[in-house]
């Protein structure tokens, strides 16, 4: 039962993280990212959604308890950005996701907004991977080695020989990989990102390793539906290239979806987002840190958390409790 919303003044809202069960999960989620331990196995733990069915709920101050899509009802520009909110309406664009890859993802490809709007009545999926933690022999797969097309690509396909078209990269703590829709990719074991995507949830699985469930069933391909969605073209180098600064944002990724800066923290520092007519998220990766908007709300964030700023906060002080890295996100 949510409870009734007065129009007060906004503050950093946290919510509550949606844990999602996965054939490739482990327990990571929980021993590195402290989130709440269950008895299944975890992949994904969904920061903030504003997808049907998966609404992010208000876990901090007056708000809790609201869904996410309540609070943009009651606050609308003044939470989201009143260009976001005339374009999307209630609907929050962006989704926000730890991933714990035990085992190797399925390979797989996402439409683009023509194409998921055809075929789904839904947004296509542009995502981002920054990856906090992977194991020695971690990969990612991303993109093809060389320029194909489809018939080449559907007989490697039909002869389980995919991999030998793919672009594989090795991975490490703090790499980050710019997904677009149509870009071929797979998460590889041992592997444990965070996730910026359109909000979205349509995925064309193309291989799954011959993998079954408990009672044998394999997993649903969408071989048919992923032949048009491919991006056949080589665009190497995958990885994003950056510089890191302490004390300072630097830009990872800037799309037409959203755009993405690592702040590495010491000390404290002051944000002007007075000119920017959006949300921000920030999203802990290492450490932690005080965040206090100019109305003097303040909030606590550490590793694993996520927190919405919202648009009508204009000086938002970060400030460094142990050295801290922190993912922001906000639309252009």
């Amino acid at each position: 039962m949510t409870t009734k919303i007065f129009h007060m003044e906004l503050y950093p809202l946290k919510f509550k993280p949606i844990l999602k069960e996965r054939i490739w999960g482990g327990n990571k989620l929980n021993t590195i990212l402290g989130k709440e331990k269950t008895k299944s196995v975890v992949g994904e733990s969904w920061e903030l959604s504003g997808v049907d069915g998966d609404q992010s709920v208000v876990a901090n101050g007056f708000l809790k308890g609201n869904t996410l899509e309540e609070i943009i009802e009651i606050y609308m520009g003044e939470l989201v950005g009143d260009a976001i909110y005339e374009n999307y309406g209630t609907t929050f664009p962006l989704l926000f996701k730890f991933i714990d890859a035990t085992d190797v993802l399925s390979i797989q490809v996402h439409p683009d907004d023509t194409l998921a709007m055809e075929r789904h009545q839904a947004f296509g999926k542009t995502e981002m991977w920054y990856i906090l933690e992977a194991e020695p022999e971690s990969e990612i797969i991303v993109g093809f080695k060389e320029t194909t097309n489809a018939e080449a690509y559907t007989k490697h396909l039909n002869e389980s020989k995919l991999v030998q078209l793919l672009n594989i990269e090795k991975a490490q703590s703090g790499d980050v990989f710019y997904i677009p829709a149509g870009r071929v990719h797979a998460i590889g074991k041992g592997i444990l990102l965070a996730e910026i995507q359109q909000t979205s949830d349509t995925t064309y699985r193309i291989y799954d390793w011959d993998r079954v469930d408990a009672k044998g069933k394999a997993r649903d391909l969408h071989t048919e539906w992923a032949l048009d969605a491919i991006n056949y073209h080589c665009e190497a180098p995958y990885k994003t290239a950056y510089t890191s600064r302490v004390n300072d944002a630097v830009n990872l990724v800037d799309c037409d979806f959203f755009t993405t800066n690592l702040i590495e923290l010491t000390q404290s520092i002051e944000n002007n987002y007075t000119m920017l007519d959006s949300f921000v998220v920030l999203m802990c990766v290492e450490g932690s840190v005080f965040i206090k908007m100019s109305n003097g709300t303040e909030e606590k964030l550490s590793k694993g958390e996520t927190v919405l700023i919202p648009s009508v906060a204009e000086l938002v002080q970060l400030i460094a409790i142990t050295p801290s890295k922190l993912i922001e996100v906000y639309m252009k």
